[in-house]
Formats: structure tokens, sequence, C-alpha cells
């Protein structure tokens, strides 16, 4: 069966197409601008070169479309009929406490993810657009939406409930329900798989760290807390999140700046983090360049980062009760060398020995700790669609059959 895998932001659509016979992956590409002048295509068939195509695109039915005709393509597509997509794996950021796990979307299912829309507003009308063009324009294949959040569905109430009036959680759902869940259990499970063991008799940490970050603490399979919260915003320091702060400061700004409705919002989630430490960028290559130029400032905000990112690391090792892995993935976690050795340094009495020379890598699954190290590290470039591939082809399979 091949699976076609759609993650759609407010105005751009990630795709790719897996064959699910051996996994492999037959095409993907990125559509840009979709709904704004300049609307572009880039579609990459494995094995050859990019092809940009520049073509209007009102919304993201036009969009999908666009995917559709690249896929068909008589040079460079990779399939001669849609009959030949035996489902299509959507990529959904927030389920609430609705799923635990992906499901084939329904008319139930749509109505739970509409519901969600006021505590996602950014993320899920995206999502939703995505899934219902696809229903119209492919009404016969199954479609399967796999939820950000289903992963952190595990933890017990006491990583989840804030410490809050409880009539709020009661009657808006206000809770922990933590992000990039399908890339924390495609790591664990590589995690798993590397180390020859068993999933469900590990205790491990997952680093995803990129512009967006975040911790999350596994146990025998099940995720127990994670950094991100009630909105991705809270947790690590990020490239424009401010992570964890004191709520007062919200108010307290808020009144010494007059600011606007939203304004602090908009302020923390995209002026914020390593942005706004550094006043450099929200790119931690040029909060790096900068920092070899001597701005105080950038080198601060890395410090703030890599503290973040250890803070937890030491508090989810307290909370395991000991850890045996410890996983880095996503764009800074697979690539950043300097910044793996700054998180693990000086972590040698909690059994974290990093191997300085096996770290020397980039973006190249592997074990990066000392054969002394109590502790696996793990360098694993991250595959979400990959995992939203599997999870489809498993609820497409029941339908099917």
């Amino acid at each position: 069966m091949k699976v076609l895998v759609i993650n759609c932001g407010s105005s751009s659509l990630k795709y790719q197409v897996l064959d699910m016979t051996d996994e492999s992956l037959l095409a993907k590409g990125l559509v840009e601008r979709i709904g704004m002048e300049g609307s572009v295509i880039n579609h990459t068939k494995e094995g050859e070169a990019k092809v940009v195509n520049v073509v209007p695109m009102n919304d993201h039915k036009d969009a999908i479309a666009q995917v559709l005709n690249a896929l068909q393509d008589p040079n460079h597509g990779v399939i001669t009929d849609m009959a030949e997509i035996g489902a299509v794996g959507h990529r959904v950021v927030h389920a609430g406490e609705k799923f635990a796990e992906s499901a084939l979307i329904t008319e139930s299912v749509l109505e739970a993810l509409e519901e969600c829309v006021e505590i996602a507003p950014l993320h899920n009308p995206p999502n939703l657009l995505g899934i219902a063009a696809c229903r119209e324009l492919m009404p016969e294949t199954p479609m399967v939406a796999v939820f950000d959040t289903a992963f952190h569905q595990t933890m017990p109430p006491e990583s989840y409930i804030y410490a809050i009036p409880y009539e709020y959680y009661e009657k808006y759902k206000i809770r922990r329900y933590g992000f990039h869940g399908t890339s924390h259990k495609y790591v664990a499970e590589r995690a798993a798989d590397m180390m020859g063991k068993p999933l469900d008799t590990l205790k491990l940490i997952t680093c995803h760290l990129g512009n967006g970050a975040s911790v999350t603490a596994i146990k025998n399979g099940k995720v127990v807390d994670t950094s991100m919260g009630f909105t991705p915003l809270e947790g690590l320091v990020m490239g424009t999140r401010s992570g964890d702060i004191d709520p007062a400061i919200v108010t307290y700004i808020r009144e010494k700046e007059n600011l606007a409705p939203g304004e602090a919002n908009n302020i923390l989630n995209k002026k914020s983090g390593v942005l706004g430490v550094s006043g450099v960028s929200s790119d931690f290559r040029d909060i790096e360049a900068a920092v070899e130029k001597g701005n105080e400032r950038a080198a601060l905000a890395l410090r703030m980062f890599s503290h973040k990112v250890k803070f937890y690391i030491g508090a989810y090792i307290a909370e395991l009760n000991g850890v045996d892995g410890i996983v880095f993935t996503a764009g800074v976690g697979e690539n950043d060398i300097g910044m793996r050795e700054i998180i693990c340094d000086d972590m040698e009495n909690l059994g974290i020995n990093l191997d300085p020379v096996a770290n020397k890598v980039r973006g190249q699954e592997t074990i990066i700790s000392s054969d002394d190290s109590k502790v696996k590290i793990m360098l694993i470039p991250t595959n979400e669609e990959l995992m939203i591939a599997r999870d489809t082809f498993e609820i497409a399979k029941k339908v099917n059959a």
C-alpha cells in the first residue's frame, strides 16, 4: 500500500508518499504561500532533482490538487492513478483529551477536532482544511488523523493538572497536553531498537530540540511527563518562545507597556526565546556565528537554552528514578555538536558521559555516549512522516480488510 502523508500549515503544506511494503520514500514536497501571490510547489521524486512550479493556489483545496497532479506527473510522478494511494495520513496538532492514539477520520472525529480549535487556534484550523480538501478530492480513500498530543495521554494527573482552581480544568479542559508526540514516539521506539531491549522495559528521556523544543520522560513505553503544556509555549527556552516564566510577568508587562489584547501572547510566542535574548535571530546557527564574533547576549541565549534542557533532564531522571537512555533529535538536537556537548557536560555523577569523538556527527543515527557511560546517549534523526504513515497503514488495513 502507498500512503500519502499530509502536514498542513496556515499557508504551507508538506507531503510525502511512502510505499509501506518496505517503508521506502517515493516522493516528497512542500507547497508554500497558499492563498498568496507567488504560491509555489516544490516536488522531489526520490533519487531525482527537485522540481519547482509557481502556480496560483487560492486555498488548501488548490494546493492538494497540485500535490495530486505532481504525484501523477508522467515525468516526475510516482503513481499513474489515484487508486494507488491506499490511505492518507494527516498530522493533527491537537486532539485534547479525545484521543490517545491515531484514528480513522469520521464525522464524529471531525467534530471532536473542531472542539479543539479554541485551544489550538493556530494549528487545528489548517489541519482541518487539509482534511476537508483531501476528502473532497479523494472521497473513497480512507483518511487517518495522527495527533501530536496522543502519545502524551498516558501522563498521570499529577503531571498534567495545573495548580489553579480545578473548575477551570472541568469547564475548559485547561491542563498539560504536550506536543511533538509523534516525534517523541518515533525516536523512543528507535532507541529501544538500538539498545536491543523492549521499549516497555526502558526509562528514556527524549529531547526534541529545534526552533520549537520539548523534553519527554518515558517509562516502560508510556509518557509520564513532558515539558510543553496547555500550549507549545511552556517548557524550554525555544527559538521565539519564552518557555517557563513567572505568570505574573504577563500582566506586569501588559500594564507597563499598555499592550493591546493578544499582544503579550504574541511577544511570548514570536519575539522571545533565543531571539528575544540574543537580539540576533531565532536560528541557532546565526546565534553561534554571533558568539564567535564576541556577542555576549548571543552567548547568554545559548547558555540559557542548554541550561533549561539540562534542568528538565535532571528533573526527569528524578521522576523516573534513573534513566537508561537519552535521545537527541530534531534540527538542533541532530545537528548541533556543540550544544549536545554543553547539555551533557558535567553530568558524570548521573552516569551521563558523552564521547566527544562519537559526538562529532550530524543527522546520523548513532550512539554518542562513551563506553563507560551508564546511560546510553543517542542521536536519532526524527521521522514524523514515517510514524504517521505507519499508523495510517495499520488503521487503513483494517478498513480495507
